[in-house]
């Protein structure tokens, strides 16, 4: 197979733009072949572009030869350019084609491809996943992230409004400084080392100078969980708060919510459209529960929840039906949280921590963070963590570090609450979980 250079050739119009008004102009569209109707004298090919598609016809008894065996060339999935003029027909659902005066192939596709990219045959998630990027080029799987494009910008627009600082922190730690077994240990250089599984000691570091951060990045978790929910490496939408408390960051992620699905509403209608889902803008402020609520609710549901102990999936799953909405989860025990949540002056028992919930999936974690030294190194104490390890972190406490709070929010689970999706590698562009290093 011959392959075509694209010379000079750029695009003037993606396939929505190609319109009815455009009728008798010339155009030049690239993309790939997505599916291919031949009906004897006349063939029918149908373009895709990152925006959609658009059907070129191929009249053989009106266009030359060297048209017409481009054509009869072509497979699905070829990535080709095609010049011609625009006409409007009544024949097709959007009411245009383009009629090629030339097309060049300039990519082919090996065959049998391992899925149907017109989607028409379904496949089960492993093949997809194995084949990742074809997958993708389905509407139905590139409008997950088109959304998710919108909602990152949508979250960055806000938090800078907000006077919040992007910051990156280190992905290569040193020591497993938020203690657990979760974690990835690799070689470096004459060290060994972590990856890291939160920023959340360096975002604390980082309010000495910068008073309000925020971080959107990839960390790692060894998560022994093969369910619908977990990954190994995930991202994490995080902030941190100079001179405020859980109060004031509960407030400051609800609005973050409400923007977010506000900006998905406002800029993905076509997008909602495929997936046939649809977003509500939350109102705020959302309602609270605390744990000692949430767990007696769970009694009269015939769930015993002992007091100190982490709620259940099955418990979580039970909430969602009384509560299909957003709300916090409060006051959580002092013993189940990490060493920096700040237990509260009046009942050292509790903390001020808490938890966003959608419906029974937990989407951020957050409270206000112990600034006083003595007090976290007693913290790391009882949990059985060695202050040495620590003693960078605690170096920091030195610097005047002031109150401070801030939360966590996983990204994917965000995801699947505004595309509608129930199983988090959907979510992903290339998944990692711990059955899945490839591709």
């Amino acid at each position: 197979m011959e392959i075509d250079q694209m010379g000079d050739w750029r695009r003037t119009h993606y396939s929505t733009d190609v319109k009815p008004d455009l009728d008798g102009k010339e155009v030049i569209v690239l993309g790939w072949v997505q599916d291919i109707r031949d009906l004897g004298g006349i063939r029918f090919i149908i373009l895709q572009d990152k925006e959609g598609t658009i059907q070129i016809t191929i009249l053989r008894s009106k266009i030359g030869k060297e048209v017409a065996r481009k054509a009869d060339s072509l497979q699905r999935q070829y990535s080709i350019g095609v010049k011609g003029t625009v006409k409007k027909t009544k024949q097709t659902p959007r009411g245009v084609e383009i009629v090629p005066s030339e097309i060049r192939i300039l990519g082919i596709a090996q065959y049998p491809l391992p899925l149907d990219v017109t989607g028409r045959t379904p496949a089960k998630i492993d093949v997809r996943l194995d084949a990742r990027v074809l997958d993708l080029c389905q509407d139905r799987n590139r409008a997950v992230f088109k959304i998710q494009h919108i909602a990152l910008a949508a979250i960055r627009e806000f938090l800078s409004e907000q006077g919040f600082t992007e910051v990156h922190t280190p992905r290569i730690i040193a020591s497993a400084t938020e203690g657990g077994a979760a974690l990835f240990h690799v070689d470096y250089f004459e060290h060994k080392a972590f990856l890291a599984q939160s920023p959340q000691l360096y975002k604390e570091q980082l309010v000495v100078a910068f008073d309000r951060v925020f971080e959107i990045g990839s960390f790692f978790r060894a998560e022994e969980s093969h369910t619908r929910r977990h990954l190994s490496e995930f991202v994490s939408i995080d902030i941190e708060q100079g001179f405020a408390t859980a109060d004031d960051v509960m407030r400051m992620l609800e609005e973050t919510v409400h923007h977010v699905c506000e900006a998905v509403k406002k800029h993905c209608q076509r997008e909602l459209k495929i997936l046939k889902h649809k977003i509500e803008v939350p109102e705020t402020p959302f309602k609270r529960f605390t744990y000692d609520k949430i767990i007696e609710k769970l009694k009269k549901e015939g769930t015993e929840i002992s007091w100190g102990e982490d709620i259940h999936t099955q418990a979580f799953r039970t909430l969602g039906k009384l509560h299909p909405y957003f709300y916090y989860i409060t006051d959580w025990p002092t013993k189940s949280k990490p060493f920096y949540i700040k237990p509260r002056d009046d009942n050292p028992e509790i903390s001020e921590a808490f938890d966003l919930m959608w419906r029974w999936i937990e989407l951020a974690s957050g409270g206000t963070r112990v600034h006083l030294k003595d007090l976290l190194i007693k913290r790391l104490k009882e949990q059985g963590l060695n202050p040495e390890s620590f003693r960078y972190h605690l170096r920091a406490f030195d610097y005047g570090m002031p109150p401070h709070a801030g939360w966590a929010v996983g990204l994917e689970r965000v995801m699947m609450m505004l595309t509608g999706k129930q199983n988090i590698r959907e979510v992903v562009l290339f998944p990692r979980d711990r059955f899945r290093l490839t591709p």
